[in-house]
């Protein structure tokens, strides 16, 4: 498969970049990419709930009425779950929610989505490029000339660029990887991505 290669002012550069069909035309497996997601949202929680059981409660444990002869339902403390202000049963504990997947199924489902992405023309190619200085006026002019202006979208670089990274993290919406740190939830969690032509030759290889 063949896509266009534009430019940083959005003009059609005249060459096509070549995607790889083991990574852009595979049968996508929804599950797999489920699985991803869930474990990428797992893996975001802290974890550090906690509520206070019948045995953590301030409260006495005072018997309220005796067990037999009063005539009223059998009761213990003042904690029991039961009753305002006692304890609660089977509350959140302090617990980890991380989760263990295989390389190649997260690989699959990397590959899924960008199956997914190709076919519905939500992935754009560029030729590399960087910025004089970080300015975010000249992110904002490049997503302008692509028709990407007030969408969310993924831009994939080869590799480390500060001024680019910079002129971008103020843009809503705007989030930028490189191709070798790229994942399923950032690759779904997008309304375009845009890969330039060294980040494409590095996600072809995975």
């Amino acid at each position: 498969m063949e896509l266009a290669i534009y430019n940083i002012k959005g003009e059609d550069t005249g060459r096509k970049a070549v995607l790889n069909d083991a990574v852009f035309a595979i049968e996508a497996n929804e599950h797999a990419v489920y699985l991803d997601v869930k474990q990428y949202l797992a893996n975001q929680r802290q974890g550090t709930h906690k509520s206070k059981e019948r045995s953590e409660v301030s409260g006495s444990t005072r018997k309220l009425h005796k067990q037999k002869g009063g005539g009223g339902s059998r009761i213990g403390d003042i904690n029991s779950p039961v009753l305002v202000g006692g304890g609660r049963v089977f509350g959140p504990r302090p617990r980890d929610y991380r989760f263990k997947l295989n390389k190649k199924l997260k690989q699959l489902a990397r590959k899924s989505v960008l199956t997914a992405k190709v076919q519905d023309n939500k992935i754009v190619v560029v030729e590399d490029f960087t910025f004089e200085a970080p300015k975010t006026k000249d992110f904002v002019n490049f997503t302008k000339n692509l028709k990407l202006d007030g969408k969310k979208l993924l831009l994939v670089l080869a590799g480390q660029d500060k001024n680019v990274y910079l002129s971008a993290r103020n843009v809503p919406g705007a989030n930028i990887m490189t191709a070798t740190d790229v994942n399923t939830y950032a690759l779904l969690n997008n309304n375009a991505i845009v890969l330039t032509e060294s980040g494409l030759d590095v996600i072809n290889k995975l």
